[in-house]
């Protein structure tokens, strides 16, 4: 008995210390993410009537058209007021932005929309599967694991929620004058999170254009019952399927490193046509495989 309990008092103490590194690194990740949620990218066009307004490498992509503009996420709260100024460096005015999109409700993607919304008047689309989290302001995302109880209640992952003016379904296209954009439902990442198909017309070619949301696994989050959400494996499986499935042209991603940006805005310098860089299938394939490579071999860590 007395060495059950010294064994239980030794797991105990090591989960304590585990306990506290982690909050320890997600403080200092915290921490890294906020100095530079302030530090702008240049905005420039990649093709036609698509332009890049994000910051930090966190993306957000504007879609002009003359009925008025799209917007494909916010960034951080902090990140609003950038956004709103790379629209302007470019000629064009956010109180023309009619309609705001959104790949995941994390604070970093989902934290500015509020303000963008209360800038702009646009209305929001949020898949069904995020909608919940996005008006809780961050709260309750299953999919991160024990990051997500922990991030929320230190502060970091949460933000203010915006107004939800349409949720939809996988599937469904929205449109704006002569933009359409199509949802597609990648879910794993978080139980709603889309990637966002569309056509540019760049000169005299269209560009099927697709900015994934993403395919990140967070550490700690179980594949196999008691799964992190119900159905989280099957949904991963089914978002690499249909992201393959996508003939795409111009790959966009919601983080720059993703899909290469810093090395593609280098290149643009000595292509043809400046939008040459992000036609990129073989980048956008690879990207996928890399993807399921990892869930593959959490999967098999964990049964």
């Amino acid at each position: 008995m007395p060495q059950n309990s010294k064994r239980r008092r030794w797991i105990l103490a090591a989960l304590g210390a585990a306990l506290m590194l982690f909050v320890v690194a997600f403080t200092q990740w915290q921490a890294a993410i906020k100095r530079n949620r302030s530090i702008p990218d240049q905005p420039f066009r990649i093709a036609g009537n698509l332009y890049y307004v994000g910051s930090t490498g966190i993306t957000s992509f504007l879609i002009t058209g003359p009925e008025g503009h799209v917007l494909i996420d916010g960034g951080f709260p902090e990140t609003a007021p950038l956004i709103i100024g790379s629209i302007a460096k470019l000629g064009f005015d956010i109180a023309d932005v009619k309609v705001l999109l959104n790949t995941h409700a994390h604070s970093d993607h989902a934290g500015g929309l509020r303000a963008l919304q209360e800038a702009s008047g646009a209305e929001l689309w949020v898949s069904e599967g995020d909608a919940d989290v996005m008006a809780a302001g961050g709260a309750g995302d299953r999919a991160l694991g024990p990051l997500g109880f922990v991030g929320y209640y230190l502060g970091g992952l949460k933000f203010s929620a915006p107004r939800i003016d349409h949720r939809f379904k996988n599937g469904e296209t929205i449109r704006l004058g002569p933009i359409e954009l199509t949802a597609h439902v990648t879910a794993g990442h978080t139980r709603g999170c889309t990637s966002w198909s569309f056509p540019v017309r760049d000169g005299d070619r269209e560009l099927l254009a697709v900015d994934i949301c993403s395919l990140t696994l967070f550490p700690f989050v179980k594949l196999v019952e008691p799964e992190a959400y119900p159905g989280i494996r099957a949904d991963f499986e089914n978002s690499f399927g249909e992201l393959r499935s996508l003939p795409a042209d111009l790959f966009l991603a919601s983080h720059g490193d993703m899909f290469g940006l810093k090395g593609k805005l280098g290149a643009r310098t000595g292509a043809n046509n400046a939008a040459d860089p992000f036609i990129d299938r073989a980048g956008y394939m690879n990207f996928i495989d890399r993807a399921e490579s990892r869930f593959r071999e959490a999967l098999a860590r964990q049964q």
